[in-house]
């Protein structure tokens, strides 16, 4: 064993080679244990990522609301959950052209419903009250699949263009003798919009089938 002389101490040092053999050891210790507390962090994680991607690609709330409007409207629930996704995906603003709420509905539109539904305490406040505004935007889909003799696509189209706009796409394609189709749709925001709710709708029927009813 080596000796080192210190102001007259002699002190013993470990071999090089026994020095660096612990030092890998202590090392492989410490990776093994990091891993062992890796795998039980993800194992415990792995449920609430998979809820909290969930939630972020397909949210849903006020399932409620969204089930009773349904019923009095005679309406689809999912139909009316992916609209809300399609406009704010649950998150509400204000839109830059003034659409309000879950369901981003225009004041005037909104004043014009509640004149139409016999309403006569509604202000456009309330559409930033979450039971007001699908209530609103469920009687606005359930007019619009009245005014298109229930076809979905051309309501959708409506919701997001406006009616002035579909029905002179309509008349176009019913002159050159088909009906209107998504890819008929000139705006290229309506199609996207009406292609997005349409797969929305199967998505929520799907993944929300206990919370919206269907099972």
């Amino acid at each position: 064993m080596a000796t080192t002389q210190t102001r007259g101490h002699t002190t013993r040092r470990s071999p090089p080679n026994r020095g660096r053999a612990a030092a890998r050891r202590r090392r492989s210790l410490l990776a093994i244990v990091g891993v062992g507390v890796l795998v039980a962090a993800v194992v415990v994680a792995l449920p609430l990522a998979r809820k909290a991607v969930n939630d972020l690609g397909l949210p849903l709330s006020y399932q409620d609301v969204i089930r009773q409007q349904a019923a009095a409207k005679h309406l689809d629930p999912a139909l009316i959950a992916a609209v809300i996704y399609a406009e704010t995906k649950f998150d509400p603003s204000t839109s830059s052209a003034g659409a309000e709420g879950l369901m981003q509905i225009l004041p005037q539109t909104a004043e014009y419903l509640a004149h139409r539904s016999g309403a006569t305490t509604f202000t456009t406040a309330d559409l930033a009250t979450p039971q007001v505004n699908i209530a609103y935007g469920s009687y606005y889909l359930r007019y619009l699949l009245d005014q298109y003799r229930g076809d979905t696509t051309l309501a959708l189209a409506a919701y997001n263009g406006g009616e002035a706009n579909v029905d002179r796409w309509v008349a176009v394609a019913r002159s050159r003798g088909r009906s209107l189709r998504i890819v008929d749709i000139p705006f290229p925001e309506t199609r996207a919009y009406v292609a997005r709710v349409l797969a929305a709708r199967a998505a929520y029927r799907h993944t929300y089938a206990s919370q919206l009813g269907y099972g």
